[in-house]
């Protein structure tokens, strides 16, 4: 307790015509001027250092940093005067060139296509259904490593193995839960045999949620089926892979 604080104590403690309120009230008003005095001294130490550190930064260079705020400030002073703000407002110059718009695309050729019997183009690289691809000779091309199992994000893809008699490994289960897949393609990028793939087609929707769990035999015959296109997108791209 400070010096003066034990001397603005002692007499009031002595006295017994003095309440207690009146004791607390002086109290509260010694600290509020401690902490007063505090945070002044606080904030002149802060004013003191931002002073210093701008010294630094003006240190070495011919003009202060704000030489040129006139310069800064009339850049905003160039848009719209009040007048073009009025002339767009009462004479509607924003609904005229939607209007100009509407009717130049109305004489244009419709942009609609009549979607299932017309279709737009896809890339190369779209992501749709997935599918297990062989080599020419027909032996499947999937050697059983697990990387696409170890990178899928979403924990869809399922695999077991087991070695054959002359040492190549090869899946005996390869499931692909398609309710879980977000289509992000890291399965076909971690794939060093290009085995696994995500073909064109995007209508593959079913009425159950059994139907789009794809086992081995599904995604081999859905490789068999897009062979031709998914080679042909594959050497499209093999440029950039």
């Amino acid at each position: 307790m400070s010096l003066a604080r034990q001397q603005l104590i002692r007499p009031l403690s002595r006295s017994p015509l003095l309440s207690f309120s009146t004791f607390r009230s002086t109290l509260i008003t010694q600290r509020y001027i401690s902490t007063s005095k505090f945070a002044q001294a606080e904030h002149h130490d802060h004013d003191h250092q931002l002073h210093s550190d701008m010294k630094l930064l003006h240190k070495g260079s011919q003009k202060p940093l704000y030489a040129n705020h006139d310069k800064d400030i009339e850049r905003y002073k160039r848009g719209a005067t009040a007048v073009d703000k009025a002339v767009h407002l009462f004479f509607i110059t924003e609904i005229m060139r939607g209007m100009w718009i509407v009717i130049e695309n109305f004489f244009r050729e419709p942009y609609t296509i009549m979607y299932p019997f017309e279709k737009g183009p896809l890339s190369p690289r779209f992501r749709g259904e997935h599918a297990l691809r062989r080599y020419p000779s027909g032996e499947e091309r999937c050697i059983a490593c697990k990387l696409c199992e170890a990178i899928c994000p979403a924990q869809a893809i399922t695999i077991e193995s087991e070695a054959r008699m002359d040492g190549s490994r090869r899946t005996t289960r390869y499931d692909i839960d398609m309710t879980k897949c977000i289509y992000c393609g890291f399965c076909q990028e971690a794939c060093p045999v290009d085995a696994i793939v995500e073909t064109q087609n995007q209508e593959f929707s079913t009425e159950t949620r059994e139907e789009l769990m794809y086992n081995k035999e599904k995604l081999l015959a859905n490789g068999d089926r897009a062979e031709a296109e998914i080679a042909a997108n594959l050497h499209s791209d093999h440029v950039y892979r």
